[in-house]
């Protein structure tokens, strides 16, 4: 079996690991690979982690991303296990533009059901590809930002960075 390919690059909101298989980024965020690990699907857990030159261009991208590039991270193929309704609550946040937000209901409505806001939230809160899935984007009705897994303070950092706040 393949193994999956592993990446880190400095950020100004700490280090952003990523696992990838191939060019399709299957995990990432701002915690350990084996927390990382722990959010794929049970076959790929059983995968081998590699570094490899292949992956350096996943650091190009980031980069890209901090250093003011917003739509750097647009159109990466992504893939992460979940069931039918968070998969199309995945879609839809990775069509918010950079520099917008949207609400929980929102995205419950753009998934396919108005009703399942507290489902909006738990795609949310396993989004397994975050910032590239970006479920920083998502926030309350009420316009404050709700909650996000690696914290507010880094939910804050990122929509100011894309100019969705002051």
């Amino acid at each position: 079996m393949q193994p999956l390919l592993k990446s880190s690059s400095a950020t100004p909101l700490g280090t952003l690991n990523v696992l990838l298989d191939g060019r399709t980024l299957v995990a990432a965020g701002f915690a350990t690979f084996a927390e990382l690990r722990g959010k794929l699907a049970i076959a790929a857990q059983e995968r081998s982690l590699t570094l490899s030159r292949e992956s350096k261009w996943i650091e190009v991208v980031i980069a890209d991303y901090f250093d003011g590039d917003i739509s750097a991270i647009n159109g990466l193929a992504v893939r992460q296990p979940g069931n039918d309704f968070s998969q199309s609550a995945w879609r839809a946040m990775r069509k918010i533009p950079a520099g917008r937000v949207i609400s929980y209901a929102v995205l419950a409505n753009k998934a396919g059901s108005p009703a399942a806001v507290r489902a909006a939230g738990t795609a949310c809160g396993r989004n397994a590809i975050a910032p590239f899935t970006p479920c920083h984007r998502i926030v309350r009705s009420d316009g404050t930002l709700g909650n996000y897994g690696y914290g507010t303070t880094k939910k804050s950092w990122l929509l100011r960075h894309e100019g969705a706040i002051d």
